[in-house]
Order: structure tokens, then C-alpha cells, then sequence
């Protein structure tokens, strides 16, 4: 099949241009979905056959269209009960055009969602039909958004000038009653932190970065932003509930002088009362709530104060779970380990060695190579191989200059190996059946006559694994080394399929062994 020409294919030039924003892009998550780059270009032309103005869940457009609703949604969260609470309809021009900038971005959103593409955890592609987009849209989060998108910063703003241009009296406090009331009403849009969650979600999926540091990021990031939002939430109840109450000489922004207070100073004292009830250290102040009201919005911080607690550690315990399982594994092991060693009895000088083997081995990460390798091409095991072994087994002046296949074929076979410091790895005139190739680390070969060092890339025991005869040196390991080792019976099998190396093999044993290591 012929390959497209890019995540556009498809588009003539007058036709793509801004749609090409609405198509999906070639990234971590797109290609975790679809799974080739293939796909995903077919993902392309099927939206463009589609002819339906749909956004794509992995496109450009919709991942900077969730970042900005995400900034709108926050500055909406934080700015809403401090207007309500504390700038007592003096919010000015500014923050009124930012109300109505948010209402009709938001009604606008409820719009876009008839038309934003679903991709779901197990779907192998986005739903882009429009029935169906609008049917789970409907069932699901519309109502919660057409409350949270109410326009009342539209209304707001028509009756702060209506309020401004009217003279009577009568009208005039009436008409303060209602602003009030309309001001309690915008709590409403409080729900946009339903809005918030779900973004934070999205964004998630859509992101380019490596997917699991993305999750962890945002679960942090989503976490701190939702004890945030709740604390600022409560402060800003605190002096909202005596304000409802114009003020009675027993509360306590009375007592702390704080009516002449700039908004900054009421909103610090606010926080800091939420805070210290919600952690329970204290009042806030010196004295106890004063009346009922007081008693209740003290009660509600420390519940609320309880649930926070409660969230925080059990989403920090489980982030710190899932946070390097190979290394919990390693300390599971080693911790058995050390009841076998307990439990056996062994000397402290063994016991040492066999937690220095167990580190030199595993590097405090415990991990299945096997499986690991099983779980893998064939293809990218031999890429694996390659780059961990071939250049040993090409220094070996036996397999210089064989058959790529003949070395593809032996590698598979290599075992890893380490031997610590002072470890014998063989002995002289003990029968073998094995050589060894030096990766990391330096070892000392020690025969009647002489002594020689080999370090890496070395190789020692060709003998063996040609004849099974006995070895012709000690080999003592220096320091800690790092070796593949390559058996008799596993190098006879690939032999089997290559008969003519075999038989140039079975020549090279007929040399003087001393001419080999």
C-alpha cells in the first residue's frame, strides 16, 4: 500500500487551512492510540471524508482550546467568591468585562461540545459522528454546563447600570436587594469546577510528553489546585456569612477591627481563620465561635479540613506507590533475602557478600530479564543483543569476520553474569564448558608460568567451549565484573546450522590448546 504523505494527507491546499487544526496530530498519545503513524494519517483523511465541522480530540486546536479554558476556569474559581465576598459591588469595569468575557466563552464551550470528538479507554478510534457526540453530551455533562455557563455576569452588568441611572429612593434599595441576591445566585458558577476536573483529564490524554510523568504531573498539579481552591473558598465564607449578616457587634471582623480594613488585610484574616479550623489548631483567634453561625462555619472548615487530610494523604500514598515499582521490588527481595540469611544462619562476611552481589547485580532495581525479553520482538531483542554483545563476540578471533547470521544466531544464547571482587570464576585443570566474554570490570588469569590482566571486551575459556576440556588458567576476578558467558551445548546447537564454521570449529581444536587462552 502506498504511504500518505503526512498527518494532512488528503487536503488540497484551498480546501485544508484551518481545518487542518481540527485535524489530529502526530504525537505520544495519538500513536499510543492508533499505533503507527499510518494510522493515524488514515485518522486524518477519514475526518476530511467525513465533511463534518467535528474537533478531533488529538488535534492542535483542541489541546490549546483545554489550556485556555483551564487558565479561564481557574481565574473564574478564585475570582467568584472573592467579588461576592469581599468587593461588595465594587468589582469596576475590569472584572465586570472579565464576567462577561467567561459567561460568553462558556456558553460558547457549551456549543463546541456538541461538536468536540470522543475518544474513549478502549476505543481503537475517535467517535466523530455528530448523532452520536450529541447523544453522550446530552447524557452526560450538559445540564451541569448550561448551570455552570448561566450568564450572570450579563445580568450583573445590566442591573449595575440600571442601579447607577436610577435616582428614587425606593427603587434604588429595592434594586440593591436584587443585585444581592443576584450576586448570591452567580455562586452557581461555581460548578466550573466540575469544568476544571474534567480539562485537567482531557489534558491527560492529549498531551505530547511521556505519558506517565504527564499523569503524574497533572495529578499533582490537579490535587494542589483543589486543596487551594477549598481553602480560598472557605476564607472567603468566613467573611462572606457576617457580611450577610451586616456585620453584629459579636463577630469576628468586628473584633479584629477590620472594617475600614483593605480587602487584602479582610482576605488574609479570612484565609487564616479557614486554615487554622480546617487544620485545627486553633480558632483563628482567641475566642470561640460567638453565635450559632459562627459554630457552624467552624464546624464545616473542620470537616471540610478532615476531607482535605483525608484526600491528600491517600492520593499522596498512592502516587508514592506507583512511584518506581522496581525498586519496591528490589527492597521486597531483599527483604526475604535477609529472612532466608537470618533464618540459615550464615556468617556476616557471606551475608555482606551476598547483598554486594545482589546490588552489583540488580543496581537496586529488581527486574525479570527474561520476561522482559519475552515480551518483546524479535526483532528489537536482536537490535538489544547487538548492542550489548556483538562488539565481544567480534573480538573473538573464532567468530571475526563470520556470517552476520552466525552471530545473530549466538546471541540469544549469551547469559549474563556478574562475579565480585576476589571470586573465583574458574579453575585451572577443573573441566569447563563455558567462556566468557569481559563486558564491565578486570580480572586476573594466573597459569604456572604467568600472569595477565584482561579487563573489557577481553574473553577467557574458548577452550572449554570448544572441547569441554579443562581450563588452562585460574581467572580471579579483580573488582566487580560484568559478563556474558556462552555454553558448549548452546554453541553446538547453533553450529548444527552452520556446518561448514563447524567443521573450520573442529580444526581450530586440533591446534596447540596453548595457542589458546
Amino acid at each position: 500500500m502506498e504511504k500518505l504523505k503526512g498527518p494532512n494527507a488528503g487536503c488540497s491546499k484551498g480546501t485544508c487551512g484551518w481545518r487542518s487544526l481540527l485535524l489530529p496530530q502526530l504525537n505520544r498519545q495519538s500513536l499510543y492510540v492508533y499505533g503507527s503513524e499510518i494510522a493515524v494519517e488514515k485518522e486524518c483523511i477519514r475526518q476530511l471524508q467525513s465533511g463534518v465541522f467535528v474537533i478531533h480530540p488529538f488535534s492542535v486546536m483542541r489541546s490549546y482550546y483545554i489550556m485556555g479554558m483551564m487558565a479561564i476556569t481557574f481565574l473564574n474559581l478564585i475570582g467568584i467568591p472573592m467579588e461576592i465576598a469581599f468587593l461588595d459591588g465594587n468589582s469596576g469595569l475590569a472584572w465586570e468585562s472579565f464576567n462577561v468575557f467567561s459567561d460568553t466563552l462558556f456558553l460558547i464551550d457549551v456549543v463546541l461540545n456538541f461538536r468536540m470528538g470522543i475518544i474513549t479507554e478502549d476505543a481503537e478510534e475517535a467517535i466523530l459522528d455528530l448523532k452520536l457526540i450529541r447523544a453522550n453530551y446530552l447524557r452526560t455533562w450538559f445540564i451541569p454546563d448550561v448551570i455552570a455557563a448561566f450568564p450572570i455576569g450579563y445580568i450583573l452588568l445590566f442591573a449595575d447600570l440600571h442601579y447607577h441611572s436610577d435616582d428614587n429612593p425606593s427603587k434604588t434599595n429595592r434594586m440593591m436587594r436584587i443585585l444581592m441576591f443576584v450576586r448570591i445566585l452567580s455562586l452557581i458558577r461555581l460548578a466550573r469546577v466540575s469544568r476544571l476536573v474534567r480539562f485537567f483529564n482531557e489534558v491527560e490524554k492529549v498531551s505530547n510528553a511521556n505519558l506517565e510523568v504527564v499523569r503524574l504531573f497533572f495529578r499533582v498539579l490537579s490535587l494542589f489546585m483543589m486543596i487551594f481552591l477549598l481553602c480560598h473558598w472557605n476564607g472567603c465564607i468566613q467573611y462572606f456569612v457576617p457580611m450577610l449578616e451586616e456585620f453584629p457587634s459579636d463577630c469576628w471582623v468586628r473584633k479584629e477591627n477590620l472594617m475600614n480594613a483593605t480587602v487584602i488585610v479582610k482576605y488574609s484574616w479570612g484565609v487564616f481563620r479557614a486554615l487554622s479550623q480546617m487544620i485545627a489548631l486553633s480558632y483563628g483567634s482567641m475566642d470561640a465561635p460567638t453565635n450559632y453561625v459562627e459554630l457552624w462555619i467552624v464546624m464545616v472548615s473542620m470537616v471540610s479540613g478532615c476531607l482535605m487530610y483525608t484526600v491528600l494523604v491517600a492520593n499522596a500514598t498512592a502516587m508514592i506507590a506507583n512511584v518506581d515499582p522496581a525498586a519496591k521490588e528490589y527492597k521486597s527481595k531483599m527483604s526475604r533475602l535477609e529472612h532466608y540469611i537470618a533464618f540459615m544462619k550464615l556468617p556476616p562476611e557471606l551475608h555482606l557478600r551476598i547483598n554486594n552481589y545482589y546490588q552489583a547485580r540488580y543496581g537496586g532495581k529488581w527486574f525479570d530479564e527474561k520476561d522482559v525479553m519475552d515480551t518483546m520482538s524479535s526483532a528489537l531483542k536482536e537490535q538489544i543483543l547487538m548492542v550489548m554483545c556483538s562488539r565481544l563476540l567480534r573480538k573473538v578471533p573464532m567468530f571475526k569476520d563470520r556470517d552476520e547470521n552466525l552471530i545473530n544466531t549466538i546471541l540469544p544464547k549469551l547469559e549474563y553474569e556478574v562475579f565480585q571482587e576476589g571470586d573465583v570464576i574458574v579453575r585451572q585443570y577443573v573441566p569447563g564448558d563455558r567462556m566468557f566474554f569481559i563486558d564491565h570490570g578486570e580480572v586476573l588469569m594466573e597459569t604456572d608460568s604467568y600472569e595477565r590482566e584482561l579487563c573489557d571486551g577481553d574473553y577467557f575459556g574458548e577452550t572449554c567451549v570448544l572441547t569441554k576440556g579443562k581450563h588452562l588458567a585460574t581467572v580471579k576476578a579483580v573488582i566487580d565484573c560484568q559478563c556474558f558467558s556462552l555454553s558448549y551445548k548452546d554453541l553446538q546447537d547453533v553450529l548444527e546450522g552452520f556446518p561448514e564454521v563447524k567443521k573450520d570449529l573442529e580444526n581450530l581444536v586440533q591446534l596447540d590448546p596453548d595457542e589458546l587462552l
